[in-house]
């Protein structure tokens, strides 16, 4: 993938400002969007776009396809007349820094099904979102039936649910139970992909780009598994016969046991990775460029038993991801990836990476110190390649500092070294070092540009629950951030000053 300098923010839009508990696609989306523009940012980088499951993770969704819900504005349902102003001033509190999702889905869900209601008692959804499941049937359907009989199971893991539905031999009959819900859950889909259809249109028109984010695995339970079990390492059963993972290493004794269904690859090849091309077509249709997570799994993956208790008793197994990549290039053309080629990366993934032309990604914290990995500091970096001052399972880069500086590692006063800066707004320094990169592209995550401590971190790896909560309020923006970061981009050309080569002077005679 070519793309010229840049510049970008990293800002999840379940972190926007709102009054709803959770940031969503209306006002404050569009405003943010502003923000970008005259700040001089030509990208917005997002996490996957999911319904979110177990740990409201985005990388743990009930389907690889589906848009989630909660990012629906309720103040766009207000314009369409799908909701009273009664309806929306009826909000409870919410602490406008971070999601309480418990009290969230519960007065989200509410607000949406008095939506559908007034929705469905004057229209057809038949008649409103046709072409849109036509278009999307090969997944909407399957993923709309596989929510409304979760819903009607209380929710429980679709193993849980009566064997009829769960192992889908008397789809009719539930079809027929579940019609409504079914319409529900269309309804939700229909209205996620117009407000984000029409957002994208506006951040476009600013001449900005999304950079959208795909996991390499899926959730357990998801549509994608319970609708095509014969792609994914379950047995006719639905037992776990495999699990993805990666092993033993300096971080953890007993590796990390993620325990996500692995791809059935031969299965996948007989229709040439149909499942993945849909996948990647589908997504680049509601953002430019796709970032893909733990890319090192196209390479090889770390194959851990089902049953298994930790990622110790594993083996790294060969992935086709020549033969996918092929595939998918063949029927889209240039792919918009970025491979996310973090952790113990072997020669053969960066060969992988190489051959298509993907940028790999820099982390600045990784390299600080004098153990730091070095290839990841600015004077290693090449073009083609995507750089962060941090990631969104790390700590916020001035909650990393500071607490390096309180450990006395050493770290802190090797960057003061490195950066030639001893003043007091070391994040910015940093930040001021990746514009300086010669990285094509920088993404600085919006706790950074903001100086934020570890109150505001976004996901610690292993830890259960109060992930993924934080937001920001506009009051956080100081007068002059934006012509800050406006002069950055300038003076670090991001995007790169352009040249009239067939400048006429004009000189006078004599």
């Amino acid at each position: 993938m070519k793309i010229e300098r840049s510049a970008g923010i990293l800002l999840h839009p379940t972190s926007l400002p709102g009054n709803f508990g959770i940031g969503d696609l209306g006002p404050s989306a569009y405003h943010f969007a502003d923000f970008l523009e005259s700040a001089g940012q030509t990208l917005w980088q997002v996490f996957p776009l999911g319904p979110t499951g177990y740990g409201d993770s985005p990388y743990q969704c009930f389907s690889a396809f589906a848009g989630n819900p909660l990012l629906i504005s309720p103040e766009l349902l207000l314009e369409e007349g799908l909701l009273s102003k009664n309806d929306i001033e009826k909000t409870p509190y919410f602490n406008p820094h971070k999601i309480d999702f418990g009290k969230l889905i519960e007065y989200k869900n509410d607000l949406l099904r008095k939506a559908y209601f007034n929705f469905k008692t004057s229209i057809k959804i038949e008649d409103v979102c046709k072409n849109f499941c036509e278009e999307n049937s090969f997944w909407l359907d399957d993923y709309t039936l596989f929510m409304a009989a979760k819903n009607y199971h209380h929710g429980v893991l679709w193993t849980q649910w009566d064997k009829s539905i769960a192992f889908r031999k008397e789809l009719d009959k539930w079809k027929e139970i579940l019609h409504d819900e079914i319409n529900y859950q269309k309804f939700l889909q229909f209205y996620f992909h117009k407000q984000w259809s029409s957002l994208k249109q506006y951040v476009n028109s600013k001449g900005i780009k999304i950079i959208g984010d795909l996991p390499i695995f899926i959730a357990y339970d998801s549509a994608d598994l319970w609708a095509n079990k014969n792609l994914f390492s379950v047995n006719e059963n639905g037992i776990l016969e495999k699990v993805a993972g990666v092993p033993p290493d300096y971080f953890s004794e007993t590796g990390q046991l993620w325990g996500n269904p692995l791809y059935r690859w031969k299965e996948m090849e007989k229709d040439n990775f149909l499942w993945w091309r849909r996948r990647i077509s589908t997504l680049l249709k509601l953002v430019d460029i796709v970032r893909i997570d733990h890319f090192r799994g196209f390479d090889a993956y770390w194959e851990i038993p089902g049953d298994a208790e930790n990622a110790i008793k594993g083996r790294w197994v060969k992935a086709p991801g020549y033969k996918l990549f092929n595939a998918i290039k063949n029927e889209i053309g240039e792919l918009p990836i970025i491979a996310e080629d973090l952790g113990v990366i072997t020669d053969s993934v960066e060969e992988l990476r190489d051959h298509f032309g993907f940028p790999g990604i820099k982390i600045l914290q990784f390299g600080l110190g004098a153990d730091g990995d070095k290839k990841f500091l600015p004077h290693n970096h090449i073009k083609n390649c995507v750089v962060h001052t941090g990631s969104h399972d790390n700590e916020t880069t001035k909650g990393f500092l500071e607490s390096e500086k309180k450990k006395n590692s050493g770290i802190y006063e090797w960057a003061q070294k490195y950066l030639n800066y001893y003043g007091d707004d070391m994040t910015f320094e940093l930040i001021r070092t990746a514009y300086a990169s010669p990285a094509n592209i920088c993404v600085i995550p919006m706790q950074d540009i903001l100086n934020l401590g570890n109150e505001a971190r976004m996901n610690f790896p292993g830890k259960l629950g109060g992930n993924w909560t934080w937001r920001f309020t506009w009051d956080q923006i100081h007068q002059n951030l934006a012509s800050t970061y406006k002069e950055m981009t300038v003076m670090y050309e991001r995007p790169p000053v352009k040249k009239n080569q067939n400048a006429i002077i004009e000189v006078e005679e004599e």
